[in-house]
């Protein structure tokens, strides 16, 4: 008799999983909350209403059918006005009282969160100007979509980078106060660039080992100007002659010598001996088409070009080991050369790859999120491109290096190491300081088998 309850109960379980499924699976395809269920409602008396009456309504809470939270509610600016239909999500709080510390959770509603939606419209016409969707832990990674003409167009945006402007969908913009986001990327997926987006938060293991090791050892390195470590020790990279330093613990190293420390990390434990200097040095620049900075660095014991040389042929020595294969330079393929952007919201800057200059670093954040998407493991040299005032004319010098960590959390939020001159500084802070350089990437496989010297 309890066999047969038991199979009886277990075959009601496996029916209800059957209605039920349906409901959750157009929830969490991506994993994030879906409103479109509720949103069909608030049409007349949100969407569509003008301004002077959406400010007599109160915000409202909605459940979707999988049982997530949603508010809607009002926000204005001088010219627009938003409303939104903010998903919920738990804030944890430290609360100090007399007893001690103790946790507290507390449900807030956010506009900008994954699962979110805000529709914005002008304040003086009431007419919508767009609508978007959150669905990335970074708030500000989105797709949008705009009125035009009877139907409507998509964004894809980044950083506020346009991954893809004004692509036309053929559907009239109306329809998205209802279309869930799982029906946006059907309708989209030819159009707009999703692998940008598709976040892969479990393949960074090693960039986050060799990140660690990194940090480390930085207590330890004194920079000093052309000091690096060579297969025999401690030599100036500009004449290749030995120095001396104090057997203190320390390691001394310029700003390119210390990215050859971490090349170095790479290399030794799979070959033996690190890297040697003087091929490091080789010119990776065709100088028949610069002209005058060409003329310039053919007379100089160092290239202006030095840390682009440095950092392609470094990347090119890794490779080489990496794959059991002899590369030079020329035929490596570690630069990174991608155009994932269209344009810039708040720039006229560039937003394009600029040969033997590279990036503008307004642009290297949002680049660097497309790559640790697109290309999960991958760590990035970077030579610094600045302007040299002092000399007339004015002359474009490579003379600075750093290294580039760039991965997703558990979380999906992206995150980035940034190793610069013997130190760990933010990205943000990075692109501001060089803002008027340029950066140069090229690209080198992380490795669990990792042990700089």
């Amino acid at each position: 008799m309890k066999t047969i309850l038991s199979k009886k109960y277990i075959l009601s379980i496996l029916l209800l999983l059957m209605l039920i499924s349906p409901v959750f699976a157009a929830y969490n395809n991506y994993g994030i909350p879906d409103s479109s269920e509720f949103r069909k409602t608030l049409v007349e008396k949100w969407f569509e209403a003008p301004l002077e009456s959406v400010r007599l309504n109160t915000p409202e809470i909605f459940s979707n059918g999988a049982g997530q939270k949603f508010q809607v509610s009002l926000e204005e600016t001088d010219t627009t006005y938003n409303i939104l239909v903010a998903a919920a999500t738990i804030l944890k709080m430290n609360i100090i009282t007399e007893a001690g510390t103790a946790e507290k959770e507390q449900e807030i509603f956010l506009g900008d969160i994954p699962g979110s939606w805000v529709l914005i419209k002008d304040k003086k016409t009431d007419k919508p100007i767009r609508i978007r969707y959150y669905f990335a832990s970074d708030s500000e990674v989105y797709v949008q979509f705009s009125p035009k003409g009877r139907t409507a167009s998509a964004d894809m945006m980044i950083y506020g980078h346009y991954a893809a402007k004004g692509i036309s969908t053929g559907v009239p913009f109306n329809s998205f106060y209802t279309t869930s986001f799982d029906d946006v990327v059907k309708l989209t997926e030819r159009a707009l660039p999703w692998k940008y987006v598709n976040v892969k938060n479990n393949s960074y293991d090693f960039v986050l080992q060799m990140a660690g090791m990194i940090q480390k050892r930085l207590n330890s390195i004194v920079i000093t100007d052309d000091y690096m470590f060579d297969e025999t020790g401690m030599v100036k990279i500009s004449d290749g002659k030995p120095v001396a330093v104090e057997d203190d613990g320390k390691l001394y190293l310029s700003s390119a010598g210390f990215i050859k420390w971490i090349a170095d990390g790479l290399v030794e434990p799979i070959a033996g001996s690190k890297i040697k200097r003087k091929p490091l040095l080789e010119e990776t620049v065709d100088f028949k088409n610069i002209g005058h900075q060409g003329t310039i660095s053919t007379k100089k014991e160092i290239s202006l070009y030095f840390s682009l040389n440095w950092i392609r042929n470094l990347s090119a020595a890794i490779i080489s080991v990496q794959t059991e294969k002899n590369y030079r330079y020329f035929n490596s393929g570690v630069d990174v050369t991608v155009n994932p952007f269209a344009s810039s919201i708040n720039s006229k800057n560039t937003v394009t790859f600029i040969e033997n200059n590279g990036y503008n670093p307004e642009v290297l954040k949002p680049l660097l999120y497309v790559l640790a998407a697109t290309q999960p493991g991958i760590v990035y040299f970077g030579a610094i491109r600045e302007t040299d005032r002092t000399a007339k004319p004015e002359l474009k010098v490579f003379n600075e290096c750093a290294a580039f960590f760039p991965y997703f959390d558990t979380n999906g939020k992206f995150r980035c190491f940034v190793f610069y001159k013997g130190r760990q500084i933010e990205l943000n802070d990075f692109c501001l300081y060089y803002k008027d350089a340029f950066v140069y990437l090229t690209k080198v496989r992380s490795d669990e088998r990792f042990f700089p010297d």
